[in-house]
């Protein structure tokens, strides 16, 4: 039985009647294009085949009522005419009511819906399980009730409900790809317009996802330090943010700048471009260059921002030895454990499937997780 099929069954049986609808938004990797959000910069992520799946039915009273079926059918019910407030002890709850808090607050009329809530985006890997979460629920209320919101508008619903409603800061990239990913394509956002282009991927190549299941722990206290870097040295050259700033200008006056604010700058230019020529190079479907790219961003991530771990690094080197110029590979996400992408040829996923299950956990004691995705479509009917 699929997630579409188990989400449908299970409402029928709580609820007594089938749903009218069934809404999936996907999960999310980001190909390239690290910690450059937050700069006003590009990134280039696709949307992944582990998805949030909604069935749902609208009701003609003013009542939400969801089960959640991961969590073993705990239920969550609350009413659009009283002022809706966090969740003592259900933290899923939380993004549920803070996306239809939001949707109020933007002025969108709507009335109840019963639903139940089916996922399998691995949570706690940096595969953006909480913006699945947040675009599936907004497209809930934007299907029922025929709600005037695009899949941007969705995303940045999402986005502040997660923000001001759950208190957990995040960029918009999470959101946008679950909202507007498009099949077998990756997407190129501007993190300042939030323009976006489809940019499609070569065929017979995979999206290769392993969670390295290294224990993050630095990850707050230091993301907030390399954002603080990044906005000194956008200040320093008088910008509002380092998107603004040519390799140029900086290479100029690099050595006038605190040596560790100009390495952050350094490795947030070279990533925008970065990222710029990898869709190109997606696009032509020169896999050789894009493996050139995620390498070169690999090593900026850990010389120039360090925030990769030698258990991450690890992991690339292995797949990097097993690959070859056939593809690429490099640390995804904010840093300090979390998962590694790689866009190989299919008929290499068993070798490199064998070299880190043979090798990664004999250097490093962990055993790894290895997903293999397909770019898919964003948010909608399933």
């Amino acid at each position: 039985m699929n997630l579409k099929e188990k989400t449908r069954a299970l409402f029928a049986e709580i609820f007594g009647y089938p749903a009218t609808h069934t809404i999936q938004a996907p999960g999310r990797v980001n190909l390239i294009g690290e910690h450059t959000d937050y700069n006003d910069g590009f990134v280039l992520p696709c949307a992944i085949d582990y998805q949030t799946v909604i069935s749902c039915t609208p009701r003609d009273d003013r009542t939400i009522r969801v089960i959640a079926a991961d969590y073993d059918n705990q239920v969550d019910e609350f009413s659009l005419d009283a002022p809706i407030v966090t969740h003592d002890s259900q933290q899923w709850s939380n993004y549920v009511r803070g996306v239809v808090k939001h949707l109020q607050q933007r002025n969108n009329a709507f009335g109840g819906v019963d639903m139940v809530i089916s996922g399998n985006v691995p949570q706690g890997a940096g595969l953006s399980s909480s913006a699945s979460l947040e675009v599936a629920v907004g497209t809930v209320f934007q299907q029922l009730y025929h709600l005037p919101l695009d899949g941007a508008q969705i995303a940045l619903n999402g986005q502040e409900a997660e923000n001001q409603f759950v208190g957990c800061n995040c960029g918009i990239m999470d959101q946008l790809i679950s909202a507007l990913g498009k099949k077998d394509h990756a997407l190129l956002i501007d993190c300042r317009t939030l323009g976006t282009k489809a940019v499609s991927m070569p065929k017979g190549v995979a999206v290769v996802i392993i969670n390295s299941n290294f224990k993050r722990t630095l990850v707050g206290s230091e993301y907030n330090t390399r954002r603080e870097q990044c906005e000194t040295g956008a200040r320093f050259f008088q910008q509002p943010a380092l998107r603004d700033v040519s390799l140029e200008a900086f290479n100029a006056v690099a050595s006038e700048l605190d040596p560790v604010v100009a390495k952050r700058v350094r490795h947030v230019l070279s990533e925008n471009a970065r990222t710029v020529e990898a869709a190109s190079a997606l696009e032509k479907g020169d896999l050789q260059r894009m493996g050139q790219l995620m390498a070169e961003s690999h090593a900026s991530m850990r010389d120039d921002f360090e925030i990769t771990v030698p258990q991450i690094d690890t992991l690339v080197d292995i797949v990097k030895a097993t690959i070859g110029d056939q593809g690429g590979v490099r640390m995804t996400g904010g840093g300090f454990g979390g998962c590694v992408v790689a866009l190989i040829p299919e008929d290499l996923v068993p070798a490199v499937q064998q070299a880190v299950a043979q090798q990664y956990e004999a250097k490093t004691g962990i055993k790894e997780t290895f997903y293999v995705c397909k770019p898919s479509q964003g948010a909608g009917q399933c």
